[in-house]
């Protein structure tokens, strides 16, 4: 991107519009954008607003291989549901062979940071560095995480992306009864084996 948004300026004025209304704001800064998606809870609610707004965005997966069946058929009920153009990005090396090598560690565990980036970080990083977005659309809100509290409808990574999050200050009973107008699946069994527990983080967002 050529130029930079005034945070604190647009965050004020983003504040008091519609998701809608932040993603044609976003979506006119440039043709460069990608959304991310685990398929998690409430991922039909981002992914439903871009099949109406931005149909043909390239919608970002990094499958860890670790996912529970249910997320793996959410996964397919949404991509066929909304035609999305999706882009799945997979760790180099087999689930079969890290655990070999490093089992399947817990949080605490040393090897969890190597674990973490395997499955997670380094294809993600791979998905940035084939797609190279200007603007980069999440479903991270507030109260969720420290980090994810600490941010904003807008932010920036760390190298220099636009980070739009159109529904930051929805709380879950907001996407509940979104997913109850729109008649749309709700993920309840969603499991990230690099996050593990809710309130930490998965590392993407540290990027």
């Amino acid at each position: 991107m050529n130029y930079k948004i005034d945070l604190k300026y647009w965050n004020e004025i983003l504040r008091v519009k519609k998701p809608e209304a932040i993603i044609d704001w976003a979506i006119s800064l440039s043709d460069k954008r990608i959304v991310t998606t685990s398929f998690g809870k409430y991922s039909a609610v981002l992914l439903s607003t871009f099949a109406r707004i931005d149909p043909d965005i390239n919608v970002v997966w990094c499958d860890t291989g670790y996912n529970l069946p249910e997320t793996y058929y959410h996964a397919e009920q949404l991509v066929n549901k909304f035609r999305l153009n999706l882009n799945t990005y997979v760790p180099k090396e087999t689930r079969a062979f890290l655990e070999y090598r490093l089992g399947f560690p817990s949080v605490d565990d040393p090897k969890h940071e190597e674990f973490s980036e395997i499955v997670k970080l380094e294809p993600f990083r791979r998905a940035l560095n084939e797609h190279k977005p200007d603007i980069w659309f999440t479903n991270i809100r507030i109260r969720k995480t420290e980090l994810r509290s600490s941010k904003d409808i807008l932010s920036y990574s760390q190298n220099g992306i636009l980070k739009v999050s159109p529904f930051y200050y929805w709380t879950d009973d907001d996407l509940d009864a979104y997913l109850e107008k729109y008649e749309l699946p709700k993920n309840d069994l969603y499991f990230d084996p690099v996050k593990a527990l809710e309130t930490r983080e998965c590392g993407i967002h540290l990027q």
